[in-house]
């Protein structure tokens, strides 16, 4: 019998606050990390270490890379997103989760992984932001919980 397929988790915190009455959604613009740098992607998205559950993952990558404190009762699983690549690369679990409130200012706290922090309409997203996360957030608005993504 041959090893079992392995796959990787992903956490992307969906931070979201209200301006004006339309709502917004923070992003960072990534850099050096060998993945869609130069591209926006959900802020504090991260994987998830060995043993650690999804919801940990948030409140650490929350922490590192926002330094803000969110708690786990304050997350709210909105979206998977079960992706594999058809040219070798590796399959994730993308796991969504809305932060319903968190302490503390975001800022960058890793300024080697990322080169801008900003907020923006979640109904008028970049054109230059992760195709995937696009989808994966108008999924979300439309209450739709999971997704199967095949990347080329």
């Amino acid at each position: 019998m041959g090893e079992h397929y392995k796959s990787l988790s992903a956490v992307f915190p969906i931070i979201l606050k209200v301006k004006y009455g339309e709502v917004e959604i923070l992003l960072h613009r990534r850099k050096n990390t060998g993945y869609q740098d130069g591209k926006w992607d959900i802020a504090a998205s991260g994987h998830v270490d060995e043993g650690e559950t999804a919801k940990m993952a948030v409140v650490r990558e929350c922490a590192e890379e926002l330094g803000i404190d969110v708690k786990i009762i304050d997350l709210s699983f909105v979206h998977l997103s079960h992706r594999i690549s058809n040219n070798g690369g590796k399959a994730y679990y993308d796991i969504y989760f809305v932060v319903n409130r968190y302490d503390g200012i975001p800022k960058i706290m890793e300024p080697d992984k990322c080169s801008e922090l900003r907020w923006f309409k979640i109904n008028d997203l970049p054109n230059d932001i992760i195709d995937i996360r696009k989808a994966a957030l108008d999924y979300y608005g439309i209450d739709i919980q999971y997704s199967e993504v095949i990347e080329v």
